[in-house]
C-alpha cells in the first residue's frame, strides 16, 4: 500500500472554520434507527451543529440521504426494496416525512429549510445547471437552509447519481462551497478495511491521487454509497480546490468546529470556474472528435484550443455549444470540451487549416472549433 498522507495538523482545521459556505452530506445509515426509522435524537444531534455553523456565520447547504428508508416505516417494509416501483414509493412517502422533521428542528431556531429534489439531468443539462443555480442562490440570500436530495421518485437505475456522496461534490461546486463534509457511519477513512486487525486510521491525505486503499467494503444495508462513492466524491472536490472531510455522523460537532477529527483530504487543484466543473464532472457528452497525435500534444502539453487541422474523425449528432469527448486514434480520452461548430458541419473542414478555410470559405471560419477556454484536459496519470 502507497499512499500520500501527511502527520494530523494540531489545532483547528482552517479549512472548515475558514469555509464562507459548507455543504454537509449525510448518509441514510446515520440518520435511521435498526428498524429503518428517522432517529430524531440523531436528526437533532445534526441540526444543532448545523445551526451552530450557521451563527459562526457560515452559509451551510445539507445533503441529507434518507428519504427511502423514511418511507420504508409507514409502508411497513422491514427491508430496503429491490425494484423500482417500491424504491420510489418508499422515497415518496419517505421524502415529505424527512423534510418535516428537518423544518422542526431548524425551526425552533428560527431557522427555515427549502427542499431541492434534483436529478441527474438538472445538473447534465447546462440550462437545468444554471437553473438549479438560480435557486440555490436565492435560497441562501434568504437565509434558508437547502435540504438536498435526488428526487428518487422519477429517477431511474440508468439516470440517477446512484448516490448522495457524488451529489453532494457536484452541489459543492454549483453553490460555490469552500469545503465538503461527508458524513458517515464510518469516521475516517482506513488504511486497509476497518475490520482488519493492521488497518489504522488516515487523519490527513495530502494527495488523493497517490492513495491505495482497501475500499471493498459495502455500506450499510439502508444506504446506497460506500468508502468508493466517497473518495469519488472527493477526488472531485479536492482536484478543483476544495478540502474534504471525511467523519462519523456522531462527530458533527467536532468536525463542523474543526477539530482533528476523520480524515481530512487537502485540495490538490485550483478552483475551477463553474461552467468548467460543469463540463468535467455532471455533462453529458454528445459526441466525440478523434484528434491526430499532433493535436493531442498542443492540448495536453501546450494548452492550446482545438483546430479543424488536428481532427481526424467526427462521431456523434450535436450542436455547436454541446460537450463533447476530445480521444486520441488509440481511443484514450484526452479531455472534454464545449464544441464550436454542429456535427454536420465538422466532416467538410477536418484535417484542413484554418488559413485555408478562411481563404476558401471567409471569415466565419477563422475560429477554433473547442476554444482553450472551454476544455478541461484529462489529468495524465502519475508515474509510480
Amino acid at each position: 500500500m502507497t499512499e500520500t498522507v501527511t502527520s494530523a495538523a494540531p489545532g483547528v482545521r482552517t479549512e472548515i472554520t475558514g469555509a464562507r459556505r459548507l455543504v454537509v452530506k449525510v448518509g441514510s445509515s446515520s440518520l435511521t434507527d435498526a428498524t429503518g426509522a428517522l432517529d430524531m435524537a440523531r436528526l437533532e444531534v445534526l441540526v444543532d451543529a448545523l445551526v451552530a455553523a450557521r451563527r459562526r456565520g457560515q452559509d451551510v447547504v445539507l445533503v441529507s440521504s434518507g428519504a427511502m428508508a423514511s418511507g420504508m416505516g409507514p409502508l411497513r417494509m422491514k427491508r430496503r426494496p429491490r425494484d423500482l416501483a417500491s424504491k420510489q414509493a418508499a422515497a415518496s412517502v419517505g421524502q415529505s416525512l424527512l423534510v418535516g422533521r428537518y423544518s422542526s428542528l431548524f425551526g425552533r431556531h428560527d431557522i427555515t429549510v427549502g427542499q431541492v429534489l434534483l436529478t441527474v439531468e438538472d445538473v447534465a443539462r447546462q440550462d437545468h445547471y444554471r437553473n438549479a443555480l438560480r435557486t440555490f442562490t436565492r435560497l441562501l440570500e434568504l437565509g434558508v437552509v437547502p435540504i438536498v436530495n435526488e428526487n428518487d421518485t422519477v429517477a431511474t437505475h440508468e439516470i440517477r447519481f446512484g448516490d448522495n456522496d457524488r451529489l453532494a461534490a457536484l452541489v459543492a461546486h454549483l453553490v460555490g462551497a469552500d469545503a465538503l463534509v461527508l458524513l458517515s457511519d464510518v469516521d475516517a477513512l482506513y488504511s486497509a478495511h476497518p475490520s482488519s486487525p493492521d488497518a489504522r486510521a488516515i487523519p490527513v491525505v495530502a494527495d488523493i491521487e497517490d492513495l491505495e486503499v482497501d475500499t471493498s467494503g459495502h455500506g450499510a444495508e439502508v444506504g446506497t454509497g460506500g468508502m468508493a462513492t466517497k473518495l469519488q466524491a472527493a477526488r472531485i472536490a479536492t482536484a478543483s480546490g476544495m478540502p474534504v472531510v471525511l467523519a462519523a455522523a456522531s462527530q458533527v460537532n467536532s468536525a463542523l468546529a474543526g477539530e482533528p477529527v476523520g480524515t481530512l483530504f487537502l485540495a490538490t487543484g485550483k478552483r475551477r470556474s463553474r461552467k468548467l466543473m460543469w463540463l468535467a464532472y455532471a455533462s453529458v457528452s454528445q459526441g466525440e472528435l478523434v484528434l491526430d497525435a499532433g493535436a493531442v500534444r498542443a492540448l495536453t502539453e501546450r494548452k492550446a484550443s482545438l483546430l479543424p487541422a488536428g481532427i481526424v474523425e467526427v462521431r456523434g449528432d450535436f450542436r455547436s455549444g454541446d460537450p463533447v469527448r476530445l480521444v486520441s486514434e488509440s481511443g484514450t480520452v484526452v479531455a472534454r470540451g464545449l464544441v464550436g461548430y454542429d456535427s454536420a458541419e465538422l466532416p467538410g473542414i477536418i484535417g484542413r487549416s484554418t488559413r485555408d478555410l478562411v481563404a476558401e470559405f471567409g471569415a466565419p471560419f477563422d475560429r477554433e472549433v473547442v476554444h482553450r477556454d472551454d476544455l478541461i484536459v484529462r489529468p495524465r496519470k502519475k508515474k509510480p
